[in-house]
Formats: structure tokens, C-alpha cells, sequence
């Protein structure tokens, strides 16, 4: 799979993220549903802590495209869902520390939301990965 950067602007590029991506050769394509912060019963974790449940709901990320033989550097779009958007940037590190060293830096958008699926959760993300 060969990716390429499409970033008219760089300023996206300090956040972490490209303004889009061409995406050849890619044979394989998953679509993953939203990851939150549950546990392996879907039991919600972390309640009130931003960056645990972005922390776990990462993990819960990694741990289905490990299912498909992928990893986060196949990851070609991500959507973020927060209840606090400001809180959620505030913990976004968490992101540049897993995609950073990956030099992976998929388009992203990030949505503020009342609330989400289940009471206590504030962080979802979901992705979109090819091989």
C-alpha cells in the first residue's frame, strides 16, 4: 500500500493529522466501529477521566485491527467523538504517541457530541484501514 500526503496547508500537520491521503495498492479494506472505553463485557470504564478513556478506547482500537492482521500504521481515516471537545485536546498526545512513531498521520475528524452510546462515556473513535 502506498500512501501519500494531500496537505495544501501544513498547519493540520502540527495537530497530528493530514488534510487527506491517496491511498494505492491497497487490497484489503476494514471498517471499524466505533472504539470507546468498555471493557472486553462492554462494561463502561473510567468514568470522568478524558485520557483513560481515550488511553483504552485506543487499546480497544488496536486490539480489533490486530483481529484483521492490521495495525494503527494501516489506519487511512479516523472520527473522533467527544462530550468535551476542549478536554479531549487536551489528552490528544495520547494519539501523537501512538501514531507519531508510526509516522502515520491519517486524515481526522473530530466531533463534539452530547453524548454517546452509553452514560459515563466521553471518548469514541472509529477508523477506516487498508492493506
Amino acid at each position: 500500500m502506498q500512501r501519500t500526503a494531500v496537505n495544501p496547508w501544513d498547519w493540520s500537520l502540527n495537530l497530528g493529522y493530514n488534510q487527506g491521503e491517496i491511498i494505492e495498492g491497497a487490497s484489503r479494506q476494514m471498517i471499524c466501529a466505533g472504539q470507546t472505553s468498555v471493557d472486553g463485557n462492554g462494561a463502561p470504564q473510567h468514568p470522568g477521566d478524558m485520557r483513560a478513556q481515550i488511553a483504552l478506547a485506543l487499546d480497544n482500537l488496536e486490539a480489533v485491527l490486530e483481529g484483521a492482521g492490521m495495525s494503527l500504521a494501516n489506519v487511512t481515516r479516523l472520527g473522533v467523538y467527544a462530550t468535551d471537545v476542549d478536554e479531549a485536546l487536551k489528552n490528544f498526545d495520547l494519539l501523537g504517541m501512538r501514531f507519531g512513531p508510526i509516522q502515520c498521520a491519517p486524515p481526522m475528524t473530530l466531533l463534539g457530541v452530547t453524548r454517546l452510546a452509553l452514560p459515563g462515556l466521553m471518548f469514541e473513535i472509529e477508523a477506516t484501514a487498508s492493506a
